[in-house]
């Protein structure tokens, strides 16, 4: 059996008040993962070996783009400010369920990106926030990257299962400094 992925849903970024709560930048669209969770592992990185589970005894919402956590075993302000840094992760099957057609980015880390004509351009190293549209940095031959914009119009297939997705190669796209 495979060890289940874990995923990023913030950053501590610092306590708030004296009672241990714990301040979390959140990531994604809101908050509302971080706010479902019963239990958090806090690490040094995704991959950290180390990271430790503490249970959800609250939550709370705080400064724009920030939630409030109070976690089991952190009761004093001093205790949540040693946790400044340390990055909030759950398990990817904890996050809500996604309508159709929605992902999440830890899907598409690592898909293999093809144009519709079936010319393999990489795989997808990273995904950046740009706004209206995230932006998939794609691998290619020669250590190339392609930024491809996660647009309904150019994104025309994307299968979880077979870790691929396909493209709408739009002049300009793929050749743009050739």
């Amino acid at each position: 059996m495979a060890p289940k992925q874990r995923v990023e849903l913030g950053l501590v970024v610092g306590a708030h008040g004296l009672r241990g709560e714990i301040r979390v930048r959140f990531y994604g669209d809101g908050p509302k993962n971080l706010a479902l969770q019963s239990d958090v592992w806090l690490g040094d990185d995704l991959h950290d070996p180390g990271a430790r589970l503490y249970a959800v005894l609250g939550s709370g919402s705080g400064r724009g783009g920030e939630m409030r956590l109070a976690l089991e075993g952190v009761d004093s302000r001093d205790a949540a400010q040693a946790l400044r840094g340390q990055h909030v992760l759950t398990l990817a099957d904890q996050l809500e369920p996604l309508e159709e057609g929605e992902f999440y980015w830890h899907e598409l880390i690592g898909c293999q990106v093809e144009t519709g004509a079936g010319e393999l351009l990489g795989k997808v190293a990273e995904i950046w926030d740009a706004g209206q549209h995230d932006v998939l940095v794609v691998c290619g031959k020669d250590s190339r990257q392609i930024l491809v914009p996660t647009a309904r119009e150019i994104m025309r297939e994307v299968d979880r299962k077979a870790r691929r997705i396909v493209i709408d190669a739009i002049p300009g796209l793929i050749d743009a400094d050739e």
